[in-house]
């Protein structure tokens, strides 16, 4: 047998393996080869299927990023990273649950589908092709290998047809449709009647002792948060740029720079976008054959550009010099005569038919106008080889120096203060939450250290040091009294106004009119009529429409009566008729209607599936 193997290894076959195994690793790198080989750690089997370490590792990796991303200064120890690795773990679960029900369903993807889908996604086109060269580099930034991608592409196809075959097979009756419009555009007839807070201010009173009871039960309401009163030097780059160290001939220099850039030629044109139809070849062959008829250029952008923004305007791009259209079409572009069409563009946008509308050189602004932004630009330039080294030289000094005073006088700094700064920042610079943090831990806190140099924006670097430290402390009495007095009197004369209103409505469901009901004439309230309101109607306070549409019908002549606070007063409000809605079953409405209530029952039941999964799967956190 081995002399078998000896044989072929010479033979055909393996010369033959050996060009595929070549071919493979030039294109798709080693992952598509030694990928499966090598057994790796696990942290957890799902069915007996094991997800892998590196896996997991590199999910938590990229959620950890795309959760840095969105900070506004992008800091890793702000990060939960128990909870991250906790969210990625169940998703890796449940994806690995739904992928292999896929797999039992006998749902799958051949390598062909593969590679059609892969040829198919914008994400990995340049000009409308499949460009190797950026599949590459969108699956590196990944974090995957090719092999990788693949098989997650597989899988989470697969998932997705089983989930929008589910989401997508939602049904309710149409009378659900039916009743939630007619719901939704519901009108109601009310009238409100508000009880103004004068009317309950004689009874009315907050005591000294209602004070001392409240400040009593509620201490933690009153508590001065920790805060430290600091001091801190910043360096910019902005305060080190020198424009009076800048010379005319190297202004003129600059200057002659941008002319050239800013008399580069512009061409002003309007396209004919065809995309989104069923033959592409077809429509640009009318729209060809209309034009050579003498028909206008811009009605038929009108009619036929997908690009819709344009199309209101006959297709007008307005003016544009190189570097702003894709590369097929600013050749084009540039190879017109005014007044001339182009033959049919292909991008990655779809097929333009290009005309050229204009040609112009761009205006240079004198000298003179633009002489001190090309100074401070050329000043800033300056500056920032010697901020590199200020901040290098703050660094050192304020790391051994007992104050701030040796740094600010060496760096020409001024030493400036703020106050309560607590845990969860201040004022800038002490909005970034890095120098906070800095600031409380223990060696800047107790020991009086500076902390170190905090880049807290673009080109500005700040050291600070503790001047003052105040832990946390109740406020005293005396300095709150006024605040809780005022929100005790408020409360009290909420709950003054929900009584009179309750009482009012008593008086009104017991016969009685409005203006026979004593006080209410002498307040000046009276009855205000609003007919066949709708839910969403701006002529009445929020309060009053929602407690007006949460009252039950009224039966027969009887007005059915409610209130609400309206901040200051209270309004009473007697319902007197429920107006159905229309329902135009043909109308776009109803459609959308229909069509939300069905999209929201189909992802109930995909949501009850995917439960159901879970509980029948065995998983092994390891």
């Amino acid at each position: 047998m081995l002399q078998d193997i000896r044989e072929n290894a010479q033979g055909t076959i393996a010369k033959i393996i050996i060009t595929l195994l070549i071919v493979s690793l030039s294109i798709w790198g080693m992952d598509a080869i030694i990928g499966g080989f090598s057994g790796e750690p696990e942290v957890a089997t799902v069915n007996g299927e094991p997800i892998t370490e590196r896996e997991f590792n590199r999910l938590v990796q990229i959620e950890s990023q795309r959760q840095l991303s969105q900070m506004e200064e992008p800091d890793p120890s702000l990060l939960d990273e128990d909870n991250i690795r906790r969210q990625v773990l169940d998703n890796l679960i449940q994806d690995r649950i739904l992928t292999q029900d896929a797999a039992n369903q006998g749902m799958s993807l051949t390598d062909a589908d593969v590679d059609a889908l892969i040829t198919q996604m914008p994400e990995f086109q340049v000009d409308g092709t499949f460009n190797r060269e950026q599949f590459m580099m969108v699956v590196r930034n990944l974090g995957m290998g090719v092999a990788e991608f693949r098989e997650f592409l597989r899988k989470q196809y697969v998932v997705g047809q089983i989930r929008s075959g589910l989401a997508g097979s939602g049904f309710v009756a149409q009378a659900a449709a039916q009743q939630l419009m007619s719901l939704q555009n519901q009108t109601r007839s009310f009238r409100v009647a508000s009880i103004p807070a004068t009317a309950v201010a004689d009874s009315v009173a907050v005591t000294d002792e209602d004070v001392q009871a409240f400040y009593d039960a509620n201490g933690d309401a009153f508590m001065q948060p920790e805060s430290i009163d600091a001091q801190y030097v910043a360096l910019s780059l902005e305060s080190l740029a020198d424009p009076d160290s800048v010379s005319e001939e190297e202004v003129a220099a600059l200057y002659e720079k941008r002319a050239e850039e800013l008399a580069a030629e512009e061409r002003r044109t309007a396209h004919i976008l065809i995309s989104g139809v069923d033959d592409v070849d077809a429509t640009v062959a009318e729209v060809q054959e209309k034009l050579a008829a003498g028909e206008d250029f811009a009605a038929l952008a009108e009619t036929y550009s997908a690009d819709v923004a344009s199309a209101k305007n006959g297709g007008d791009l307005g003016f544009a010099g190189r570097g702003v259209f894709a590369d097929a079409y600013e050749a084009a572009m540039f190879e017109l005569a005014p007044g001339e069409v182009s033959e049919p563009v292909q991008t990655s946008f779809g097929t333009h038919i290009i005309k050229l509308l204009d040609v112009r050189d761009s205006e240079v602004p004198a000298l003179a106008e633009l002489e001190a932004d090309l100074r401070r630009e050329l000043a800033v330039r300056k500056a920032d080889e010697a901020y590199a080294e200020a901040r290098s030289e703050l660094a050192d000094i304020a790391y051994s120096a007992n104050d701030l005073n040796e740094p600010a006088e060496a760096l020409g700094l001024e030493i400036r203060e703020r106050e309560g700064v607590t845990r969860d920042g201040g004022m800038a610079p002490f909005d970034h939450a890095g120098l906070v943090r800095q600031l409380y831990f223990e060696d800047a806190l107790k020991d009086g250290y500076n902390t170190e140099v905090i880049d807290v924006g673009d080109n500005v670097s700040v050291v600070a040091r503790v001047k003052a430290h105040h832990p946390a402390r109740q406020l005293p009495l005396e300095e709150v009294a006024a605040q809780i007095r005022t929100r005790l009197e408020a409360e009290k004369t909420s709950e003054a106004l929900a009584e009179r209103a309750t009482q009012l409505i008593e008086e009104l469901e017991s016969g009685q009119s409005l203006a026979d009901i004593e006080g209410i004439t002498e307040l000046g309230i009276e009855w205000q009529s609003f007919d066949e309101q709708p839910r969403n109607t701006q002529s009445v306070h929020p309060a009053v429409v929602g407690e007006a549409f949460s009252l039950g019908r009224p039966a027969a002549e009887e007005a059915v009566y409610g209130f609400a606070s309206t901040g200051g007063a209270v309004a009473v409000i007697a319902l007197d008729s429920v107006h159905e809605g229309e329902v135009d079953q043909e109308g776009p409405q109803f459609q959308q209607i229909d069509d939300f209530l069905a999209t929201l029952q189909g992802q109930r039941e995909y949501t009850a599936y995917q439960q159901y999964l879970r509980e029948q799967a065995e998983v092994d956190r390891l």
